[in-house]
């Protein structure tokens, strides 16, 4: 963090004299916004007691982190999240919101074939914010974070005239090659891991008012977008036998990512939409008056996994043949390309 940054242990990171002072004397004013609580105390209150992963072999407090990279090389990504763009908060706690974050950084992380190992993040808010939000939205970092098997590393803070959260990720792939967008080939097998239209049902759910966002039999898929669960293990312990030949992580949609993959590659995708019916979506599509199949195909943020696999034999537990590569271009559903959406698009 900056010129601001106050945790600096590689591991367990107690406070010092100096941010010992600040705490106490914070705590005896009680300040309940970050002007009262002030940077350094701000900083201190998101960071300590954090125990960092072990790659994190510096932790923030000096100019910048230093982080292992066991393989020579990193897999690098980041990602902002905007208020009112990207999440909302009369509909996300700030532990949401900051799991959120961390688990769609992870996540394009894992779809490289790496391991998460750090995280650094930069967040701006408001002068009148109140301590409590930013503290419980670090936690939900962090538990996220950890979840990811890594660490915040670092980062900074600054006044903002609304909330904004970046989020730089790194990954250590390992000995293997990174897994890329571009090495789909004709007559591989189509998958996917994870949630798919969860997401975008919750969002549906939510923008229907508090009548069906506090309705008991929408309450998983209100909880899946308000956080994000990307299956890491379903990437990360991926067998030896299984030959992956492209991956994404499906953030703005099936389709969307599917055909990143289908460009990349130079092929054609054809989904099969039988294999994507879900009778959970099904079920609000029919209360909502919405279409559940657009959910999975475009709905967006669902932060699953979408790959190609050489061989059906190759698609290992927990990852379902949803289509199949074949000699074109572009992305089908049972043969026939869709009109409408195709999922998120950031300047539309």
């Amino acid at each position: 963090m900056s010129e601001g940054t106050v945790l600096r242990s590689a591991n367990r990171s107690p406070l010092t004299a100096e941010e010992t002072v600040i705490t106490a004397s914070s705590s005896a004013r009680m300040p309940k916004t970050v002007r009262e609580l002030g940077e350094f105390g701000l900083i201190a209150r998101m960071n300590a007691g954090r125990t960092q992963a072990p790659n994190v072999l510096l932790g923030p407090g000096d100019d910048a982190a230093v982080v292992a990279a066991p393989a020579g090389r990193f897999v690098v990504t980041t990602d902002m999240l905007v208020q009112d763009r990207h999440f909302r908060l009369d509909w996300s706690s700030a532990r949401d919101i900051g799991r959120k974050a961390i688990a769609q950084n992870a996540a394009d992380v894992v779809a490289m074939g790496a391991t998460p190992s750090a995280f650094v993040v930069s967040f701006g808010c408001p002068s009148d914010t109140p301590v409590d939000f930013v503290t419980e939205l670090a936690d939900g970092m962090w538990a996220e974070a950890e979840r990811a098997g890594a660490s915040i590393a670092g980062g900074d803070v600054v006044r903002s005239p609304l909330l904004v959260i970046s989020v730089t990720a790194f990954g250590d792939p390992g000995e293997r090659e990174p897994i890329l967008k571009s090495g789909a080939r004709p007559g591989d097998i189509a998958a996917v891991a994870g949630l798919l239209g969860w997401s975008g049902a919750g969002y549906a759910v939510l923008a229907a008012g508090n009548s069906a966002a506090d309705s008991p039999s929408f309450a998983d898929v209100v909880a899946v977008h308000r956080v994000p669960q990307p299956p890491y293990a379903a990437v990360l312990d991926l067998p030896q036998s299984a030959v992956i030949t492209a991956l994404t992580d499906v953030s703005d949609g099936l389709l969307a990512d599917m055909g990143h993959i289908a460009e990349s590659s130079g092929v054609a995708i054809d989904l099969d939409s039988a294999a994507l019916h879900d009778p959970v979506l099904e079920s609000i599509a029919a209360t909502l008056g919405a279409e559940a199949l657009d959910w999975v195909l475009a709905g967006g943020e669902d932060h699953a996994f979408a790959a190609t696999f050489a061989a059906p034999g190759d698609v290992p537990a927990g990852w379902r043949p949803v289509g199949r590569v074949v000699a074109g271009s572009g992305v089908t559903v049972d043969g026939i390309a869709r009109n409408g959406p195709t999922g998120w698009e950031s300047f539309a």
